[in-house]
């Protein structure tokens, strides 16, 4: 009788959890099927949390990750997986698959592939850029003079070599006269003996480049393996994901060509992916649906010079434009057509010198027909009047000059600059002409790349001072946060549609969210080395999709969270 009691009473708490859950759709409350599961475990810690397993189906250029929960076990949803045989890898700092595994995904069926790991013989081969930086001995000023060496290349192809100081020497010299667009698989030299983005060059700045050099060779001497066969300090990991960290799903879509550097990725209002290749006079077009890329070649108005793309922008008409840095001269692309527009800038540089074109901003273009457009050369900004194609340069810093880098448009056109040189938002009014300057918070927090919003708010990666922050242009005010990874250091920042922001980096393999009305970061790991520059979120999906670039891996890869979106705040967009 009391067994008869205990059914009727569980049939009827069911029966009100039926009607309370019919308030919101069924697929909310209940996982969808699964097209593969398993559990992930290791002899050292049994059940694993916070493994990224990835599947790839044979001969597909779509690769599939998700993340193991808190009892180590995955899933792919069936709407994530297509039937096929699909090969599996993991990544686990320390660990690697004790066996090559794969799995064969059958229609209407679940299904399962459990995954043994080993401890790795060769954790060097796993660490990422900022856990090097973090086992690195020496200063904080110390370490910070390698940062430059991760834009083209890992830190772990500086740390297996064996090459003395004075060997070092020469190969950072020999460096030093590569472009930042080159990496291993493309090397692009400088030209007419101007370094790139260093401004104009004095003797004076030649003898302190040679003297910065040999500090640079000296200590890359300490950390690699010139003194003996293994080094003489610990390699110290980040923590895998846990909680929410392991709530996302990553898509990642190879590019047809290896040399493809998407530094920049912008998706439209129709949903597809487009990149410009750091290093290459490319523009492409990515259907995430079935990973198709259709190629466009950019115009190369200066053969003669280093090739390459670096920001890419959409106009109020949907058109993109690119900034092509050596080759000084902003491209739009009409998407409409497929036809390109070359905007020389005029009058050609004096001998010896050279532009570079490295940001633009034509989101406000109608205003007055005007294009803004940043010379990392000579730390200028330039303004072209596409009716007539005539050019007007702007100092924002007086002498000496600075690193400007991004620039951003307002509802008026007027510019905003960040001051990556120092730690400065700068602002060019459209119709005088005046300057005027900002100090963030932070000393030398080396402003990078971010956003200006809709309402006014232009949120800032500070790249040297290890912040995120924003700027508030209708009231002057400042506000930061700082990661909870202290060799993060953000390239790029974007702002969603619940007030969340979102930052990459070359050295963490990781993309960062912020919680603005909590102060929460959540931190996901990539599925491989990223090398990620550009930041961009689809606030056209519900969560919303985070978009970046392998910039060295010739890959894009979208980031989507598993976890409902926050309620909307007063403040919210």
């Amino acid at each position: 009788m009391r067994m008869k009691v205990c059914a009727l009473i569980a049939v009827a708490a069911l029966g009100i959890a039926l009607v309370e859950t019919g308030r919101e759709p069924l697929r909310a409350q209940m996982p969808a099927a699964a097209a593969l599961t398993g559990q992930v475990t290791s002899v050292e810690e049994g059940a694993m949390e916070g493994v990224l397993v990835s599947a790839k189906k044979a001969g597909s250029t779509i690769t599939t990750t998700v993340v193991t929960d808190a009892q180590g076990r995955y899933r792919f949803p069936r709407t994530r997986l297509e039937p096929g045989q699909y090969a599996l890898r993991i990544r686990a700092t320390g660990y690697d698959l004790a066996s090559p595994d794969s799995a064969m995904v059958t229609a209407g069926q679940s299904a399962t592939a459990d995954l043994a790991l080993k401890k790795t013989t060769d954790l060097a081969a796993q660490l990422t850029n900022a856990e090097w930086i973090m086992s690195f001995p020496g200063t904080d000023q110390q370490k910070l003079t390698v940062h430059g060496c991760a834009h083209c290349h890992t830190l772990e192809r500086i740390v297996r070599s064996r090459y003395d100081a004075d060997k070092l020497l020469e190969v950072v010299q020999r460096m030093g006269r590569y472009t930042t667009q080159s990496f291993p698989l493309k090397i692009q030299k400088q030209f007419g003996g101007q370094r790139q983005g260093t401004g104009p060059q004095t003797a004076e700045g030649q003898t302190q480049l040679a003297a910065n050099q040999r500090r640079l060779a000296d200590y890359l001497a300490t950390v690699n393996l010139s003194s003996g066969s293994r080094w003489s300090y610990e390699l110290k990991t980040f923590p895998r994901p846990k909680g929410k960290a392991t709530q996302v799903t990553y898509t990642e879509y190879d590019l047809p060509q290896r040399t493809h550097q998407p530094h920049d990725v912008v998706v439209d209002p129709e949903g597809f992916a487009w990149y410009a290749s750091f290093g290459d006079s490319v523009l492409g077009k990515i259907d995430p649906k079935s990973g198709k890329v259709t190629l466009y070649d950019v115009p190369v108005p200066n053969p003669d010079t280093v090739i390459g793309t670096n920001d890419l922008e959409f106009d109020e008409d949907g058109n993109l434009w690119l900034a092509t840095m050596f080759q000084a001269a902003l491209i739009r692309f009409d998407r409409k057509t497929e036809k390109f527009t070359v905007f020389n800038s005029y009058p050609p540089p004096p001998e010896g010198r050279h532009r570079e074109f490295t940001f633009t901003s034509p989101q406000h273009s109608k205003v007055d027909g005007k294009v803004w457009a940043n010379d990392s050369a000579t730390w200028t900004q330039w303004r072209l009047d596409i009716a007539t194609g005539k050019w007007e340069v702007f100092e924002l810093f007086p002498m000496p000059r600075t690193n400007t880098y991004q620039i951003f448009s307002d509802a008026q056109n007027n510019l905003y600059v960040n001051n990556m040189g120092r730690a400065h938002i700068g602002r060019i009014d459209a119709k005088t002409g005046k300057s005027q300057l900002w100090q963030t918070p932070t000393a030398n927090s080396g402003p990078r790349r971010g956003m200006l919003d809709e309402k006014g708010r232009l949120w800032y990666a500070g790249n040297r001072g290890n912040v995120v922050g924003m700027f508030d242009t209708r009231t002057e005010q400042f506000k930061q946060w700082v990661p909870p990874n202290p060799r993060y250091f953000p390239y790029s920042v974007a702002i969603d549609k619940n007030d969340d922001l979102w930052a990459t980096t070359e050295f963490a393999d990781s993309t960062l969210r912020l919680n603005t009305r909590t102060g929460e970061f959540i931190e996901y790991t990539m599925p491989r080395f990223t090398n990620g520059r550009r930041t961009w979120v689809d606030d056209k999906t519900t969560p919303v999709a985070f978009w970046v670039g392998a910039n060295h891996s010739a890959s894009v890869v979208k980031v989507e969270p598993l976890d409902s979106p926050p309620a909307k705040t007063s403040d919210s967009r």
